[in-house]
């Protein structure tokens, strides 16, 4: 059954847009670039497998479970005519480390090459990709593909909007100087339905942070949700303007703070891009009606951002945030592990489970799926999850590219480099603050957790509780909120919304 293949794709490039059928026995699969769409930048070119056709094999799920779609990659340092390109049964991929062992099945392949590294995704505007080609491997015969990469994805545009939904992207100086490259800004914005009867009149402002590379336009999905319409356009809701803010950064999300390997994306958010939001839709220019809030990754930033910039916002609404103490990293404790894999007990570290506890699958699974998407085959560069972890809260190494606090391929930890993420520690940052933090959040912090968090969350927000607990002048008044059996943002956003914004509008002066 695993006989040794190899497999060539050949990628000519010109226009076609079919799905065709190839099953012609060869031993090669090779990618033929022409000077039709020669491509000089350096690049990674991935395979994609995928059992169905719902999307697109290119549009990756990045979801590391047992039906996930195999994924096979090289690092090209550009395409150019006549090169071509070889994948056969020793190039690597997730989750088979070779093309020899795909199982046996239909498939549908699709070849994408990305080249824009100040994008996080695999799917960045203007890279190539070539059509889905439709693939019946019987596990018996040597595999023959082609591939034409004849495809190039479109430029970056705004989405069209409404009357109360607008979208803005603003190009940003200080990320711009950090990259030396064109750097934007890009929010989704819902205005209050009396946003038009009083053009003098000035809105509070809530801060929308989304889950892990979360983009500007989820507002869109906020604005033409059913319940959400009934509830925004009723006569007695709270009038405030939401901003959506975007969670794409060159190796990851942003975490809308500053960062030594994505650069100042706190400096450029509340100093460049909220004058100009301020200014475009006359929000109120005064911490006292700016309010912060965001589940998962948006829960740990809405909680940092209050914390780092407390004279900044009016409180934060935080939900299932990432781990607010290091010592609880998911599982891994940063400070004391040997190994981020394989706890002290021999056994694999899981990074998901339901929520009655089954494990489906773990970190060191994620990580190699990481390693996979990210060029010079690390997570470092994966603009996963992990990887953007990794990116915000590591230093930067001396040759400019991000250090990696565990190694790739062992999950050994580096000591040294887990030293330097102290300073995102929200816990040990509070604590360690607290005499001028402490009087500045008297009254901002709104937490919610589940306690069967399906990340091992919860664990990291009970430190935090216990440490905000023993705080002394002033006493901690910050309101925790657990919900027993609860998993990763289980609640219902409607409903949770009106409630938080019901809370928002007591503390406006």
């Amino acid at each position: 059954m695993h006989a040794h293949f190899t497999f060539v794709i050949v990628v000519i490039l010109f226009t076609m847009s079919q799905i065709c059928v190839k099953t012609a026995a060869a031993k090669s699969v090779v990618v033929k670039i022409t000077n039709l769409q020669t491509e000089q930048k350096e690049g990674r070119l991935h395979l994609v497998f995928s059992s169905s056709m719902e999307q697109e094999p290119r549009l990756y799920s990045a979801w590391p479970t047992k039906n996930i779609e195999p994924l096979f990659s090289q690092d090209l340092l550009g395409l150019s005519k006549g090169q071509i390109i070889t994948f056969d049964t020793s190039t690597k991929g997730f989750p088979f480390d070779s093309l020899a062992d795909l199982p046996a099945g239909k498939w549908y392949v699709q070849a994408i090459y990305d080249s824009d590294f100040l994008d996080s995704r695999i799917n960045s505007p203007l890279n190539l990709y070539s059509d889905v080609v439709e693939y019946l491997n019987d596990s018996a015969s040597d595999m023959s593909l082609s591939l034409d990469l004849n495809q190039r994805l479109p430029e970056e545009t705004l989405p069209v909007g409404d009357k109360f939904l607008k979208f803005v992207k603003m190009p940003s100086d200080m990320l711009s100087a950090f990259w030396s490259a064109d750097m934007y800004l890009r929010a989704g914005v819902i205005l209050p339905n009396s946003y038009y009867d009083n053009p003098l009149k000035n809105f509070p402002v809530i801060f929308n942070i989304g889950g892990y590379h979360a983009r500007y336009d989820r507002a869109q999905n906020m604005y033409e949700n059913a319940a959400f319409k009934q509830f925004w356009l009723a006569p007695d809701t709270p009038q405030m303007v939401i901003v959506f803010l975007d969670g794409e950064a060159p190796l990851g999300d942003s975490y809308q703070i500053d960062s030594a390997n994505n650069g100042p994306y706190g400096q450029a958010t509340w100093q460049e891009f909220l004058p100009y939001l301020t200014n475009q839709f006359n929000l109120v220019d005064h911490a006292n009606s700016r309010f912060v809030t965001g589940c998962s990754t948006g829960g740990w930033v809405s909680l940092a951002l209050q914390t780092y910039y407390p004279d900044l916002f009016n409180g934060a609404w935080s939900f299932s945030a990432d781990g607010v103490d290091f010592k609880y990293f998911q599982l891994v404790d940063i400070y004391q592990d040997e190994n981020a894999f394989v706890n002290e007990n021999g056994m694999l570290r899981p990074s998901y489970r339901a929520k009655d506890g089954e494990t489906i699958f773990s970190i060191k699974r994620e990580i190699m799926m990481e390693n996979q998407m990210g060029r010079n085959a690390s997570f470092a560069y994966s603009g996963g999850q992990w990887g953007g972890w990794n990116a915000v809260f590591g230093p930067k190494l001396q040759d400019g590219s991000p250090s990696t606090i565990w190694d790739p391929l062992t999950g050994k930890i580096d000591q040294s480099i887990a030293a330097q993420w102290t300073q995102y520690d929200l816990r040990l940052y509070t604590e360690k603050n607290w005499k001028t933090l402490g009087p500045k959040l008297q009254g901002k912090l709104n937490i919610w957790m589940g306690d069967m968090d399906n990340f091992y969350l919860n664990n990291a927000m009970h430190l935090y509780q216990e440490m905000l607990n023993v705080q002394k002048e002033p006493l901690s008044d910050a309101k925790f909120t657990w919900v027993r059996g609860a998993g990763h943002c289980d609640y219902e956003q409607v409903p949770m919304l009106e409630k938080i914004m019901t809370q928002m509008q007591k503390r406006l002066p």
